[in-house]
């Protein structure tokens, strides 16, 4: 058994349009989340219960995240016989076959993606860019490819219904957040090719691109802006201590040390306590960072030993170096150090 949950903000007819299609192609478990849109859309609501739909509410709006969690909460506890919920959008733009494909191929192991072509030129540009910038930030973050990460048509199995629940996010945050879990855990996914569909130039979307971009990227930010502030904190120190001190080796092994040891307690704090906002034993956790931090030291000093043969001040060599390390530290921070799967609780 598969239901289509469909979280709905302020929707118009389309919505409606779309799961009469819906009932017509025998879909008949459909689930919508009324995400706070007031009195003014209670009209909408009322005719889909007419169409046997099942109408859950929120008071007031808490994000498609939220949304998402509410109806995939209700399948786990009340429909205990459905098997996948396929999430679909309520502006039109997957079509009733797409998802009817996704049903057809739903599983029990994989999660499936409907992936839209982005590249032509009928596409809105913010929603090409957008895309494609998120397609660059997944790639960096988990190493994995996705042709779609911003797809809202997936077809999620029972198996990741708890993953789905524990997910951090509760706007458009989420989605990014489950698909990049998911790619940690390697769940194994699979992609659909479905129509690209945008309605008036996307007009209709309450996606925010400023304030809804910060909270989809708010970890890689927050996590560059405190490497920024250490990394600025570690090379002052680098090159006051690295002018001071003359010799071949100890006047890059020594201002290496002391510059890193200032920064990196700085950072796992700011990390810890801001960027990924852990909740993990500090203990285990220190002894993850430092073992991250030693590596990181090590590999920071041998290539800039290496690099000091070519005729420039040292220090002007460990940004480059320290700017490559940045990508390596995130990733090993973000899946290990502070991973809620390596966490001791």
């Amino acid at each position: 058994m598969t239901a289509v949950l469909i979280p709905a903000y302020r929707p118009d007819k389309r919505l409606t349009e779309l799961v009469k299609a819906l009932k017509s192609l025998k879909i008949e478990n459909i689930i919508t989340v009324d995400d706070g849109s007031g009195e003014a859309y209670r009209e909408v609501f009322d005719d889909l219960r007419l169409m046997d739909v099942k109408v859950l509410s929120h008071e007031v709006n808490r994000g498609k995240g939220a949304a998402l969690k509410t109806g995939i909460s209700f399948v786990t506890s009340e429909l205990c016989q459905c098997q996948t919920v396929i999430t679909a959008d309520a502006d039109g733009q997957h079509t009733p076959e797409d998802i009817k494909k996704l049903c057809d191929a739903s599983n029990d192991t994989e999660l499936i993606l409907g992936v839209r072509e982005l590249s032509s030129p009928s596409v809105p540009a913010r929603s090409r860019i957008g895309n494609r910038i998120s397609c660059i930030a997944f790639k960096l973050i988990t190493g994995k490819s996705c042709p779609d990460t911003q797809t809202g048509l997936r077809a999620i199995p029972r198996a990741l219904f708890e993953l789905a629940l524990d997910c951090d996010g509760e706007r458009y945050d989420y989605e990014m957040n489950f698909l990049t879990l998911a790619a940690d855990l390697k769940i194994p996914m699979k992609f659909i090719p479905i129509k690209t569909v945008y309605h008036g130039n996307n007009s209709t979307s309450h996606f925010r691109p400023i304030r809804d971009s910060l909270r989809v990227y708010k970890k890689p930010l927050r996590f560059l802006s405190s490497s920024l502030l250490c990394a600025v904190v570690d090379i002052v120190l680098f090159a006051i201590l690295n002018h001071f001190i003359k010799g071949m080796v100890i006047n890059i092994l020594f201002p290496t040390v002391a510059a890193r040891l200032v920064s990196g307690a700085l950072n796992f704090t700011l990390n810890k306590k801001w960027s990924f906002s852990s909740k993990g034993r500090t203990s285990s956790e220190l002894v993850r960072y430092l073992m991250l931090f030693s590596l990181q030291m090590f590999l920071s000093f041998a290539l800039v030993w290496i690099l000091s043969s070519i005729p420039l001040p040292q220090f002007l060599w460990k940004i480059p170096v320290d700017a490559a390390l940045f990508f390596l530290s995130y990733t090993v921070q973000r899946r290990w150090v502070y991973s809620k799967e390596g966490t001791d609780k």
